[in-house]
């Protein structure tokens, strides 16, 4: 991968994490899978305290991410979901209440990826 594309990426996953940040999301842990998967380079998880919650930090992920030029493949999981799935391509966004991020245990299954601070 060329390190414009690298970086374009990593930039993709600061938006996220300030636009997660805005609405005060729980624990955000960032992940590089890009040497372990062709799913994208970045695992972003979040977690939120209620479906409104929920609802909002997709709201700005969305918002601050197509303002600056991206564009979302897909979302998975309306207002009523506990777990919210965002594709951009280079990164995949995963929005969790507690008890499903427990659940899934992300950080567990993609483990092999390296966490990135922001």
């Amino acid at each position: 991968m060329e390190k414009r594309e690298i970086e374009e990426s990593r930039r993709m996953a600061e938006l996220a994490v300030e636009a997660l940040s805005a609405k005060k999301a729980e624990d955000i842990r960032v992940l590089d899978i890009s040497e372990i998967s062709t799913l994208g380079d970045y695992f972003i998880i979040a977690s939120g305290s209620s479906r409104p919650q929920l609802s909002a930090m997709r709201d700005s992920v969305e918002e601050k991410l197509t303002k600056a030029g991206y564009q979302v493949r897909a979302i998975e999981g309306g207002d009523d979901a506990r777990w919210i799935l965002m594709d951009f391509g280079d990164i995949v966004v995963h929005i969790f209440d507690k008890e499903n991020r427990l659940f899934y245990d992300l950080e567990r299954i993609w483990r092999d990826g390296k966490e990135v601070d922001f």
